[in-house]
């Protein structure tokens, strides 16, 4: 599975578990640490705060229109999967 995809999951299990539509980077690598993931935290990282979020700057070629940022280090998911 791709990063993104992997992201993706994580950001949505996490939400439906607080049962709140917010989470931050580190929730995500450690979901994706405890689940045994290939990627490496930096990737991860970059994945939810740059690639996959709609209000980053535009830095990557291919991105992904999965996270909003709503504050300093917080994200919500707008597209669920």
């Amino acid at each position: 599975m791709a990063c993104h995809e992997e992201v993706l999951e994580a950001a949505n299990a996490i939400i439906n578990k607080k049962g709140e539509n917010e989470f931050t980077p580190n929730e995500v690598i450690i979901y994706l640490k405890n689940k045994g993931t290939a990627y490496k935290e930096n990737t991860i990282r970059t994945h939810v705060i740059s690639r996959c979020c709609k209000n980053a700057p535009e830095y990557h070629e291919t991105r992904y229109q999965y996270f909003e940022r709503i504050s300093h280090g917080l994200y919500k998911v707008i597209v669920l999967s």
